[in-house]
């Protein structure tokens, strides 16, 4: 199976309720394009780093099942989503 070789992380804040009372989220406050190490992370997906965030994700889901930002945990409350690059 060939894995995607970059993607673009989003942190976001919890989601928020749209005026329809659909939750939406919020904002992103930091972003950064992760390219493919060819290592496993210890979550056993492959491992992606760049822009000072470190992540392992599943590229099947595309989940993102572990992320360190400038080296440490994220914070309660961010969420984490991902798009894969369209140059891939």
């Amino acid at each position: 199976m060939s894995h995607p070789q970059s993607y673009e992380i989003l942190l976001v804040p919890e989601f928020t309720e749209s005026e329809e009372g659909e939750s939406e989220p919020g904002t992103p406050i930091r972003s950064a394009v992760v390219a493919a190490t060819g290592d496993t992370g210890a979550s056993g997906y492959p491992r992606y780093t760049g822009d000072g965030m470190e992540a392992d994700i599943d590229p099947a889901t595309h989940t993102v099942e572990a992320l360190l930002v400038d080296g440490a945990e994220v914070d309660y409350g961010l969420t984490v989503r991902i798009a894969q690059k369209s140059d891939d």
